[in-house]
């Protein structure tokens, strides 16, 4: 896994992408305090406790800094940032189901946006599927990253 560079000052400000998932009948945006422990759990169930945990966090951020993708009221999907370190974003996920729609862009692009409107230059995305990230938000290869902030990643043996 090696880091990925964002430059969110290079990204449109449209947020077209929410009128198209509603348009499929998904809703992105962040989630309100009583869904917390719906998504964490859903999170923890269809990815990991990592995950999840990273998910808590970004949930518990004032601002949130978490999205979710809602579709006949269930989860199929959530990104987040600022939950490993500030500026990285991470993790992302969509339902096996519920994926070739879009939703994932629409996720990226929220948080990217996000970030972008919060006075962020750069995000951080660590990762080893690049071929996503540089076609949606034109992300770039950072040399020499990995295993980068998981270096010290505490683990169960």
């Amino acid at each position: 896994m090696s880091d990925m560079l964002v430059k969110l000052y290079e990204l449109k400000d449209d947020w077209s992408f929410l009128a198209d998932q509603e348009s499929i009948g998904v809703t992105i945006r962040k989630p309100i305090g009583p869904e917390k422990h719906l998504i964490i759990d859903w999170v923890r169930e269809n990815f990991s406790d990592a995950w999840a945990s990273e998910s808590d966090i970004a949930i518990s951020n004032t601002p949130r800094t978490f999205f979710v993708a809602i579709k006949d009221t269930k989860v199929i999907g959530f990104a987040c940032y600022d939950a490993t370190a500030l500026g990285f974003f991470g993790p992302i996920g969509v339902e096996e189901s519920c994926r070739g729609k879009g939703t994932g862009k629409a996720l990226l692009l929220a948080c990217m946006l996000d970030m972008k409107l919060k006075g962020y230059g750069y995000a951080i995305i660590p990762t080893g599927i690049f071929e996503f990230y540089r076609n949606t938000v034109g992300a770039i290869e950072i040399p020499d990253t990995s295993p980068g902030i998981f270096k010290t990643w505490l683990k169960r043996d």
